[in-house]
């Protein structure tokens, strides 16, 4: 079976993001490519994450082909396609419906940098205009938010992306933007929250690099 490892990590991620609430049902979906092969591992269209095994899970061409595996490959399969061939430091995505993340994308909201996590996703998270799910016109306009520097966007009246160099840093970019999401949602209630310079957002992206051991 080609692609054995992404599959099984495809399928291990699926369950994980439903078990932390990040999508419900069949709603969202993942993918890991292989830039020496050429390949991509992503979930299939329609399939409950529970239900699904590392054969369920479709390998295709840079380009979308399929290669193998008997399902659809995700509605969003132009998306991850478009996103892995502009970006070469990219190696797994993620899109989910998680709630704060979806509210803002509803509301059309860019995520603001008032909070330091911000500068592990590229500073202010963009959101995109509404364009029909599985559509080129919204794989194209989300890559072109995402430019080279964000590893997240929200995707008008949808959900969140998020990307990585490996599946860990995408998912883990999908949850901190979660988190953003919600901290920003309940700072506008509140009346604002204020925005992070960009000397403080630079700081803390430098902290980063030698952030080792759990944050405060």
């Amino acid at each position: 079976m080609l692609m054995q490892e992404e599959r099984e990590l495809v399928v291990e991620y699926g369950r994980k993001m439903s078990t932390d609430r990040l999508s419900t049902g069949t709603s969202g979906n993942i993918s890991v490519c292989n830039a020496e092969k050429g390949l991509m591992a992503i979930s299939p269209s329609g399939m409950d994450y529970f239900r699904m095994e590392p054969a369920d899970i479709v390998v295709v061409t840079a380009g979308g082909e399929r290669v193998e595996g008997e399902h659809r490959p995700s509605t969003e399969l132009d998306l991850h396609c478009l996103l892995y061939r502009s970006r070469p430091d990219v190696g797994a995505v993620v899109h989910t419906h998680s709630a704060f993340a979806t509210v803002l994308a509803c509301l059309r909201w860019d995520i603001e940098p008032i909070h330091y996590l911000a500068a592990g996703c590229g500073g202010r998270v963009p959101c995109i205009p509404y364009l029909p799910f599985g559509s080129k016109e919204l794989a194209q306009a989300a890559v072109q938010a995402m430019g080279q520097e964000h590893q997240a966007c929200l995707l008008g009246g949808h959900g969140l992306l998020a990307a990585g160099r490996d599946l860990e840093q995408a998912y883990s970019a999908a949850q901190q933007t979660e988190f953003l999401a919600q901290i920003y949602y309940y700072a506008r209630l509140a009346g604002g929250g204020v925005t992070l310079t960009q000397a403080e957002l630079q700081d803390a992206k430098e902290r980063f690099r030698t952030y080792r051991s759990g944050a405060d």
